[in-house]
């Protein structure tokens, strides 16, 4: 607890001297990253900071973690890069590794054999989804939360249709389908007899509207 203390008073000392220098940077822990204009500044910038670091702080750099490269090929705390060539300027967005484990998990958690009651199935969700929109809402993301609902909407319609929730009538002529179940999440027939209003109704969670309501403009 001493040791990681001292390492943070440390560390403060190393971004009042960033600051004092003009750079842009952001810091978490023991892990930071600076931004430069040019290749060439950012070896100067790593050089120097580097010496500061071990001559002045006494902290050893991790020379395998230390590197130069652009923003769009990071990853820091879950989050990536992407130039906005508009506007001429980087934004963050969640990086990609981070979507895959987030679509993983909700995969998991909709899994058709996975006997357990649709309202704690829906609770789980929640709470995953809640959480990781939560964490990620500086991050530019509206397609990918689209994306999200509409993959997350038709494994639960799949999962209705098997419990046998929707009319009969509209449900026989899929009994006997053979182009498996995510045919018939996308049917229009299960899409009709199990609507998004109807979803919502149920309590089934929306990915994107939970990041329209807490995404923050940075």
């Amino acid at each position: 607890m001493y040791s990681r203390l001292l390492s943070n008073i440390m560390l403060n000392e190393l971004d009042k001297e960033l600051e004092s220098r003009g750079l842009r940077f952001v810091r978490y822990a023991d892990d930071a990253l600076i931004f430069v204009k040019s290749e060439k500044a950012a070896s100067r910038v790593m050089e120097s900071i580097a010496r500061f670091i071990e001559g002045k702080l006494g902290l050893i750099v991790n020379v395998e973690k230390s590197k130069i490269s652009r923003p769009k090929e990071l990853k820091f705390l879950g989050f990536g890069y992407y130039f906005d060539s508009k506007n001429k300027i980087y934004h963050v967005k969640p990086h990609p590794t981070s979507v895959q484990k987030f679509q993983r998990k909700l995969r998991q958690l909709t899994k058709r054999n996975w006997s357990v009651p649709l309202d704690y199935r829906i609770l789980k969700l929640k709470q995953v989804i809640f959480g990781w929109v939560n964490y990620f809402r500086i991050a530019n993301m509206k397609r990918v939360m689209e994306r999200t609902d509409m993959k997350l909407r038709s494994r639960i319609r799949v999962i209705i249709w098997k419990q046998w929730k929707i009319p009969k009538e509209e449900a026989k002529g899929l009994t006997y389908c053979r182009k498996g179940y995510r045919y018939i999440g996308l049917s229009k027939v299960v899409q009709r007899a199990i609507s998004n209003k109807r979803l919502k109704q149920r309590g089934v969670p929306s990915a994107l509207e939970r990041y329209l309501k807490v995404h923050t403009v940075i």
